[in-house]
């Protein structure tokens, strides 16, 4: 059986994250018991891209709603992904991030 690693189930989470909404790297380290891991789950992020099934690393934020990881995806990629889901963004920043916000505690709660 293959070790499960720490950046195996931060895409479990991500690939949970509905279209249209948006969460950030400390709520999926939170989710995990990792609270102190966020730095973790945006590494993880970066990497996303060689991933297989795809992972939505667009839907993850930082906790403010802001872009932090749009230079990896080159340009206004990252925004424009978003904003072809609906999720406003303007100045790099999630527009109504209250409502957009999805948090896999509450939501993945048993």
């Amino acid at each position: 059986m293959e070790d499960i690693t720490f950046f195996d189930k931060v895409y479990q989470v991500a690939r949970l994250i509905p279209e249209g909404r948006v969460t950030s790297y400390g709520a999926i380290a939170a989710y995990l018991g990792t609270k102190g891991l966020s730095r973790m789950v945006g590494y993880a992020m970066q990497a996303a891209g060689r991933v297989e099934p795809p992972v939505p690393a667009h839907r993850v934020v930082n906790r403010q709603g802001l872009l932090t990881a749009k230079f990896h995806f080159g340009g206004n990629r990252m925004q424009e992904m978003l904003e072809s889901e609906g999720v406003q963004v303007k100045d790099g920043q999630v527009q109504n991030f209250k409502n957009v916000y999805w948090d896999p505690t509450v939501e993945l709660a048993l």
